[in-house]
């Protein structure tokens, strides 16, 4: 059964586009009084994001040496499988395959003000909590809004690859759902939000879209002009490129637009459970939940901090347009060899519809 989860898990490598293998931080402990022992974390975020949470936590509990190891989703969870007891908590963006953890009990409750205050939509019980907020976006670059016009809209786009076929054709990239997990995920996603998601399939495919793997991948498309237009790219990458490329913006479409969220649970055989209580508990505070909406590209979720890098702020300016992924069984259907299967195929066939119309 073990071989076969972990089979199932392959394509969910690139929900971490950008991580490294086997990166580590390390903070040794100070000699002093109070909160100390020992704290491990391993997550699949990359340390440039990690380092300001963990540093921000190390300097509230200098006493705790901290190891934070950074893995791509495949290594972490299969890290985790054969050795639950060596990890405190585990921080994931395969939101699935974490649900999948705590449903199966590989998660301790954690029960403090902090976690009975987390937003009812942004936890499972009191065992899995989304400590981030992560528009899925569009990207453009001057040169198609120069000549089509912003797509403000999954209508405006699909208006756009429909009139302007042979003129978008190679200039538009997207995840290949086959190949990416993350691809094949937001697919699924969106195929239960609307009917009309199956049109924008067919409409990539007239304009001969370019197939990807990572949001990273297709920012470098986008950044270096290969590309005019991104679709469903994860936004805290894609602003970080944008915001040092004035020939690129990022669109938030304003009929629906993902959310996806990095999710952290607790080891139900954590070695140091105390401190990974403390670490927790600092997650979802106001302090280290600041620290994500300053010092990263994540969007903090904690729903007294507005202003830039936050959840409040983004809902205050695109309102329910904003769809968060669910936490709850319906992401275990991701998994589901037959459902995948069987959206695959269809995505192929929607893809391939203008091909197969033509005489």
């Amino acid at each position: 059964m073990r071989h076969r989860w972990l089979a199932l898990l392959w394509p969910w490598l690139c929900l971490a586009p950008l991580a490294g293998a086997d990166e580590r931080l390390h903070y040794p402990a100070e000699p002093m009084t109070g909160t100390s022992g020992e704290l491990v974390v391993h997550g699949a975020l990359d340390l440039v994001y990690a380092r300001p949470l963990f540093e921000a936590f190390h300097a509230r509990h200098p006493g705790i040496a901290l190891t934070y190891r950074n893995l791509d989703t495949l290594s972490l969870h299969r890290r985790f499988l054969a050795h639950p007891d060596e990890v405190d908590v585990l921080m994931s963006s395969a939101m699935p395959w974490q649900y999948r953890l705590a449903n199966d009990g590989h998660a301790r409750p954690l029960a403090s003000p902090e976690a009975e205050a987390w937003p009812a939509w942004a936890r499972w019980r009191h065992e899995l909590f989304a400590f981030t907020f992560e528009p899925i976006v569009m990207v453009v670059r001057r040169e198609l809004i120069e000549r089509f016009g912003r797509p403000e809209s999954h209508a405006d786009l699909l208006a756009m690859l429909e009139r302007h076929p042979e003129a978008l054709r190679g200039r538009v990239v997207t995840y290949d759902p086959e190949r990416s997990g993350a691809g094949y995920g937001y697919a699924i996603q969106e195929s239960r939000l609307t009917p009309r998601y199956w049109d924008l399939v067919a409409a990539f495919g007239g304009a001969r879209a370019a197939l990807a793997t990572t949001t990273g991948e297709m920012l470098a498309g986008l950044d270096d002009g290969r590309y005019w237009l991104g679709y469903n790219l994860l936004g805290s990458y894609a602003r970080a490129v944008a915001d040092a490329n004035p020939a690129l913006e990022v669109v938030v479409p304003d009929d629906y637009a993902l959310v996806t969220q990095r999710l952290a649970l607790i080891s139900r055989h954590a070695p140091h459970p105390d401190n990974a209580r403390h670490f927790m508990d600092f997650l979802l505070g106001e302090a280290g939940q600041r620290v994500i909406a300053e010092a990263t590209p994540l969007g903090a979720v904690h729903p007294a901090l507005e202003g830039p890098g936050t959840a409040t702020a983004l809902q205050a300016t695109h309102g329910e347009a904003l769809r968060p992924v669910s936490l709850g069984p319906g992401l275990l259907a991701t998994l589901d060899d037959l459902k995948r299967q069987a959206l695959l195929t269809r995505w192929k066939r929607e893809f391939t519809r203008t091909d197969a119309a033509s005489p």
